[in-house]
């Protein structure tokens, strides 16, 4: 069994659901201290983090990511228990296999290999972890970003382990991410009987055709480097519950995942300029999870394509699809940030599991990516 898989399955056995850290942190620390680190405990609110740091000069390099996972649903319908790591047919099972404790666990043992071979490396290595990516993100990496800032302490490259990979390891690269942009819309009407609707205003209806415009609207057309921005309606939910009422007010939540072609001003503007021409009485509360960042072929993104072509053989598509990931807090600081894990197919999902054979290559690609960019003076 090897470092990087044993380590795995010591994270995956902590049941970390967000924002509970559960002593994954612990161990992650432990194992740095013991190779020269320096730990700084960041507690925010009910959020563990920390930041550990080999080195005082620059360049700084980090590794990012986050010990909390996502509940595990129905355990009835896991195969096996969430936290009780379980290999079958070469691949670890258990809830954060893949997002991201195999990511935590080989950034580590690429980290020990690296530094065990190159003992005076330029520059300096960063360990930003947090508890809170998967819940409000509101108590994690902003504010151990703001902490950095607060201490001049500038990361110039950024590895997120998020599990970026599509069919195989390394098969493709975030090198950046779109907008998240939400709404939260109360369409107001008047509630009624359904035998009188000259008495009422029927909220359902009055929304309809502004919901069909919201749509089929084409935001912009994307770019090289995005798609073109995408709007979701989320849920929607109105009425007493029963069939004879005319409710009096609709709710509803809405996404935009945005390129860099628009803002999230212009799309603000636009939504609201679209209800207001549809003549409805509504409330609407925004919420910016991120703005949209991109991190251009550089250091970084030269540096982690070529090895990829080394370890894997293969080479790698650069992509700014999927969520958001904490790499929009630490981005906008001037770091030059890229997402690097494994197969994202069972992320969030029952029986979330991480190919055994994968864990080891994983950690090789760390490990090359820090020679590239810290290797011996």
């Amino acid at each position: 069994m090897s470092d990087t898989l044993k380590l795995t399955r010591e994270l995956i056995a902590c049941p970390s659901v967000t924002p509970k850290d559960e002593g994954c942190q612990e161990i992650l620390i432990k194992r740095l201290t013991a190779i020269g680190f320096e730990i700084h405990k960041l507690r925010f609110g009910d959020v563990d983090n920390f930041w550990a740091r080999r080195g005082t000069g620059s360049p700084l390099l980090a590794f990012a990511g986050h010990t909390d996972v996502v509940p595990p649903g129905p355990r009835e319908q896991w195969d096996s228990d969430p936290f009780i790591p379980d290999i079958r047919n070469g691949l670890l099972y258990g809830r954060g296999a893949a997002d991201m404790k195999s990511s935590l666990a080989a950034m580590v043992t690429a980290t020990e290999a690296f530094t065990a071979a190159h003992p005076n490396h330029k520059g300096s290595i960063g360990f930003l972890i947090t508890s809170d990516e998967e819940g409000p993100a509101a108590d994690g990496t902003t504010k151990v970003v703001d902490w950095l800032e607060s201490r001049s302490e500038k990361i110039d490259w950024c590895i997120v382990g998020e599990p970026s990979s599509s069919d195989t390891l390394g098969d493709t690269i975030k090198n950046g991410r779109r907008g998240s942009l939400s709404g939260e819309l109360t369409i107001l009407g008047k509630q009624g009987h359904v035998a009188y609707p000259q008495l009422a205003d029927n909220p359902i209806h009055k929304a309809a055709a502004a919901f069909d415009e919201l749509a089929k609207t084409c935001w912009d057309q994307g770019n090289n480097d995005f798609p073109p921005t995408s709007f979701q309606i989320s849920n929607i939910h109105s009425g007493t519950g029963a069939s004879n009422v005319i409710p009096g007010e609709l709710q509803a939540s809405f996404n935009f995942r945005y390129s860099t072609e628009t803002d999230d001003t212009q799309l603000r503007s636009q939504v609201e300029a679209l209800l207001k021409r549809h003549g409805l009485e509504y409330r609407l509360e925004w919420h910016l999870s991120g703005k949209p960042f991109l991190t251009p072929a550089g250091e970084l993104v030269d540096a982690t394509q070529q090895a990829i072509q080394e370890i894997t053989g293969s080479p790698t598509q650069l992509s700014t699809a999927g969520g958001t990931s904490d790499g929009r807090f630490i981005a906008p600081t001037g770091a030059q940030v890229v997402e690097l894990g494994p197969v994202n197919a069972s992320i969030h999902k029952i029986n979330e599991h991480v190919s055994v054979a994968a864990l080891e290559p994983l950690s090789q690609l760390y490990q090359r990516i820090l020679e590239k960019l810290l290797g011996n003076r």
